[in-house]
């Protein structure tokens, strides 16, 4: 498998940590910077009337599509939360083809809505797919081992052993309660991995807790960074993680 570079990104409906100001045109131009080939989000706009109306700058497309242009042919985009004025969920972005894409549904009746975007890209040369699986879980410890049990479950169907994979995105599990839960499914951490620790990546300005996470299985880990300070602790209230990573030498 050829090197790959993924980011991931909770970019909070386009809004800063204060949700003041609309800075999805400088989000997108940071994301650019980094050279991602695969960036798995959450937290984006599908569509929303009422703030088309009211912000002077807000995309004519949906959020995904205005984040992908013109550098990230492919993208897919899994619908969470649904209401009058519109909806948000996970999306993915890539320049890897997208040979099939789903969204699970794993959000606990009458509580705040979640999902699992299960995707398949194609890697040239290699009749194996890498599946990439964007993942925003719930605030409650107890509803996230549900989706964590979810998550493993999806794994375990419907991902053949040897194929790599990544699953990356905001997990909420600030006092790593769940982490061992995603080390029993085989997956290991890029940044523990590689630094030691998981890494501290909200609040933005102040990061304190270890909120998102890339796991990897079949994959080599060749470098890791949290991009911080101007202008990300300006674009959100997490920071994006980024990880750079092969099939060459993997355990």
């Amino acid at each position: 498998m050829p090197g790959v570079a993924v980011l991931t990104a909770n970019i909070h409906m386009g809004f800063d940590m204060l949700q003041r100001r609309f800075v999805l045109p400088q989000l997108r131009e940071a994301i650019r910077t980094v050279g991602a080939d695969i960036v798995f989000l959450q937290e984006v706009i599908g569509g929303h009337a009422h703030h088309a109306r009211r912000w002077q700058d807000w995309p004519a497309a949906p959020h995904y599509e205005y984040l992908a242009d013109s550098l990230w042919p492919q993208f897919a985009y899994g619908r969470n939360a649904v209401y009058p004025h519109g909806h948000h969920g996970n999306a993915l972005l890539s320049r890897l083809p997208i040979v099939r894409y789903q969204n699970h549904d794993v959000s606990v009746a009458g509580h705040e809505n979640r999902g699992l975007l299960h995707c398949e890209l194609e890697l040239p040369g290699n009749p194996q797919h890498l599946h990439a699986i964007c993942v925003h879980l719930g605030l409650r410890e107890g509803h996230r081992r549900r989706q964590m049990d979810l998550l493993c479950a999806e794994l375990e169907q419907r991902v053949p052993t040897d194929a790599p994979v990544v699953v990356a995105g905001d997990f909420n599990d600030w006092r790593a309660a769940g982490h061992a839960r995603m080390r029993r499914c085989g997956l290991v951490e890029a940044f523990e991995q590689h630094r030691g620790r998981l890494a501290r990546s909200f609040p933005a300005r102040w990061p304190l807790l270890p909120l998102d996470r890339v796991y990897v299985r079949g994959l080599r880990i060749h470098e890791v960074a949290m991009p911080r300070g101007a202008p990300w602790s300006r674009l959100s209230d997490h920071l994006p993680l980024y990880a750079r990573l092969s099939g060459e030498g993997a355990a």
